[in-house]
């Protein structure tokens, strides 16, 4: 005698989902978090404040001199040697001679500086000294710190330039 069972559709076992494996969900959730991190850094490296002073004659941060720069080329390039006429002043209005400068710049939102290192290579006369050796390899806000130093006293000045 042969018997057939027959299982009704209702009672049959229920497939069970497959299960994804785990390091894929852990990869998943690596990428998720490196697309976050990346989002919110291009939203920092785009912020400029409103609020910057581009003038090119500035006191310096304890007011003891003035100083201001002229760019070899104006506008500013992007990714060419120049050189600045960098003028340096008492604040009544006398000429700086014989000051020490030091010369950095960078870029705030990217944090990295100049790909030279610029220098005063000469004293010009009248309160102006000669940088040589300046390029800026990126187009975007940049800063550009000098410290006058005249004897014992040192002063920094910073500039800002948005270069296109």
């Amino acid at each position: 005698m042969n018997s057939t069972v027959t299982v009704p559709p209702t009672e049959r076992p229920a497939e069970q989902p497959r299960k994804m494996p785990r390091w894929l969900l852990w990869a998943g959730g690596i990428v998720i978090v490196l697309l976050v991190a990346a989002a919110a850094m291009m939203a920092y490296m785009s912020y400029v404040p409103s609020d910057l002073d581009y003038s090119t004659t500035r006191l310096t941060e304890q007011g003891m001199y003035k100083v201001s720069y002229v760019a070899e080329i104006n506008p500013v390039p992007v990714n060419q040697m120049l050189s600045w006429t960098v003028h340096v002043e008492t604040a009544e209005g006398q000429a700086v001679e014989n000051a020490t400068i030091t010369v950095d710049g960078d870029m705030p939102q990217h944090g990295h500086g100049l790909p030279t290192r610029p220098q005063v290579t000469h004293y010009l006369g009248n309160g102006d000294y000669l940088v040589e050796g300046l390029k800026f390899h990126m187009p975007g806000w940049w800063v550009m710190d000098f410290v006058i130093t005249v004897g014992e006293q040192s002063d920094p000045v910073r500039f800002n330039m948005m270069l296109k």
